[in-house]
């Protein structure tokens, strides 16, 4: 499947905040304000960018995988957020981009282990 990368960051950021919302739910966290506190450390550009730095240096994604990743990451465009650097945005669109090629491709366990890694359960084999 070969779609536009930010196309795929598109849907993976969506993707990637539901995951978010609901391990956070799931702990117990049940204030709306406490949530959204609780998931910017998770859905941040900076803490994208950091869970895939880590996902990257513990060699833990495919082939196939980083290459979306490299070309998301290696996409031309000069737009980011007024809150963020370039480079630390260009890292959480490779994030986002990953989650969302994995989700077109149906692939919901793999989603899984990359999440169970970002949520800190390292116990998980990632592959």
């Amino acid at each position: 499947m070969d779609k536009n990368v930010l196309t795929l960051a598109y849907l993976g950021d969506s993707i990637y905040e539901l995951y978010i919302r609901k391990y956070l739910i799931e702990q117990g966290i049940v204030k709306v304000d406490a949530l959204q506190k609780a998931a910017t450390k998770y859905v941040s550009a900076k803490g994208q960018a950091s869970y895939l730095t880590s996902l990257l240096e513990h060699n833990l994604l495919k082939e196939d995988e980083l290459e979306i990743v490299f070309r998301a990451r290696n996409h031309k465009g000069t737009r980011h957020p007024k809150n963020t650097d370039i480079i630390t945005y260009k890292y959480a669109t490779g994030l986002e981009a990953l989650i969302g090629y994995l989700y077109l491709n149906h692939n919901k366990a793999r989603i899984e282990e990359i999440m169970n890694f970002i949520r800190g359960d390292y116990n998980v084999r990632i592959w």
